[in-house]
C-alpha cells in the first residue's frame, strides 16, 4: 500500500480494490481509519478525535488529488505524493 502523505505522525496510504469506492487509509500509532473520498467521510475504524479532524481537514484540501491518486492506482500506476497538512 503506497504512502501518499505523512503529517503529525499520521501516515496516509492508498490501495485500489475493485469493488470499493475511492478511499484511503490513515494510520496513527495503533489506530487506522478508512476514509471515503466522494463523499468525504470516515467509513471504518477509530482514532483519537484530533486525528480524525486532521485527516478530514487534509482530505478536504486535497480531495481532487486523492481522486487522481485513486485513478492512477486503478490503472496500476503509482500515485503521486500529496503535500502534508501544514
Amino acid at each position: 500500500m503506497p504512502v501518499i502523505s505523512k503529517f503529525y505522525g499520521i501516515v496516509i496510504r492508498m490501495l485500489f480494490i475493485q469493488p470499493f469506492d475511492a478511499r484511503f487509509h490513515a494510520f496513527y500509532n495503533d489506530s487506522e481509519l478508512i476514509v471515503g473520498i466522494m463523499p468525504l467521510q470516515i467509513v471504518q475504524g477509530s482514532a483519537p478525535q484530533r486525528v480524525q479532524l486532521l485527516v478530514l481537514e487534509w482530505a478536504r484540501l486535497h480531495q481532487r488529488e486523492l481522486l487522481a491518486a485513486w485513478s492512477r492506482l486503478r490503472l496500476a500506476q503509482r500515485p503521486e505524493s500529496i503535500a502534508p497538512l501544514e
